[in-house]
């Protein structure tokens, strides 16, 4: 039954997801003819590219088209020359934005787990304060100005790493920095209060009564049963994660689906963005199922639920 209704779930969110894109789209003000063809086409021009991208059929056969394609893997580009596979390049861009956002998780976590830790080991002293600040300047940085202002730091003042561009480890640092310093701001708040909760459990009282070290009272007692509230934010904070992909990959030319998402709406190409928004949508269902069954391998009582 469980299953069942993650399964209805995620078909819910991927219609709404599909319907909401599709409903922007056709709000969108603006012919797009005009940006293929120019105010100036004739007619007979612009009647013919309109029926090419079947920009005539009511608009619930454009949707049912869609999905057809989509589904069945033969998904074309919707302007012209018709002959751009869409799967193709999602395909080529899918591994650059998962490598991206895992390199921003990855980046955040090494530095909120012994941040919130250790904060929250020290509640009332000048570590705690000092971590809790940096933890709300970091989460409180938007990314379109920090991915600026970092490449203004390190790669145009410092030149120690290139402004944009993909294939190395120095085109990584610079687009993974800008996505993971504040989503490690958040974090590690949520760490400081979940480790500051476990402490105050009766097991961890027990544990120190025992005359265990404070280091293995932390560690051993008091981390794992904090992971629980670490695990359902991050399966969250994944959308977030994404939506931040966009702006980023933009900024340093990273050729992932943000990019390929922002490309596709300058050239009205309707199918991409509709594909590209699906999947999306897909990986954060999958990604929040993930973290369901990690939230219910750590803590049994999730597992009777």
């Amino acid at each position: 039954m469980t299953v069942t209704r993650r399964l209805l779930g995620a078909a819910g969110s991927l219609a709404g997801a599909f319907l909401l894109v599709s409903g922007f789209l056709f709000l969108v003000p603006g012919d797009p003819l005009d940006l293929l063809l120019g105010e100036q086409a004739s007619a007979v021009d612009r009647d013919a590219l309109r029926s090419a991208m079947g920009l005539d059929l009511p608009w619930h056969q454009q949707l049912w088209a869609f999905a057809r394609d989509f589904a069945t893997f033969r998904l074309r580009s919707s302007v012209p020359p018709f002959r751009d596979q869409v799967w193709p390049q999602i395909a080529r861009a899918l591994p650059q934005t998962l490598l991206l956002t895992g390199a921003a998780l990855a980046l955040a976590l090494c530095i909120a787990l012994p941040a919130g830790t250790a904060a929250a080991a020290r509640r009332g002293r000048a570590l705690d304060a000092g971590a809790t600040a940096g933890a709300v300047a970091f989460a409180a940085l938007p990314r379109f100005w920090l991915g600026p202002m970092l490449v203004v730091l390190f790669a145009l003042r410092l030149k120690w790493l290139p402004v944009s561009g993909s294939g190395s480890l120095a085109h990584l640092l610079l687009p993974a920095a800008t996505l993971g310093l504040p989503l490690a701001g958040f974090l590690t708040r949520i760490t400081r209060g979940a480790v500051a909760d476990a402490l105050a459990e009766d097991h961890v009282r027990t544990a120190r009564a025992k005359g265990l070290s404070e280091r293995a009272v932390v560690l051993r007692h008091a981390l794992p049963g904090a992971l629980v509230p670490l695990l359902t934010v991050l399966g969250l904070e994944l959308g977030a994660l994404l939506g931040g992909a966009v702006v980023t990959e933009k900024v340093f030319g990273w050729p992932g689906m943000g990019t390929l998402l922002v490309t596709s709406i300058e050239r009205r190409d309707y199918n991409t963005v509709r594909a590209v928004v699906l999947v999306a949508t897909s990986i954060y269902v999958v990604v929040n199922a993930l973290a369901d069954a990690a939230v219910a391998a750590v803590d049994p009582r999730a597992r009777e639920r």
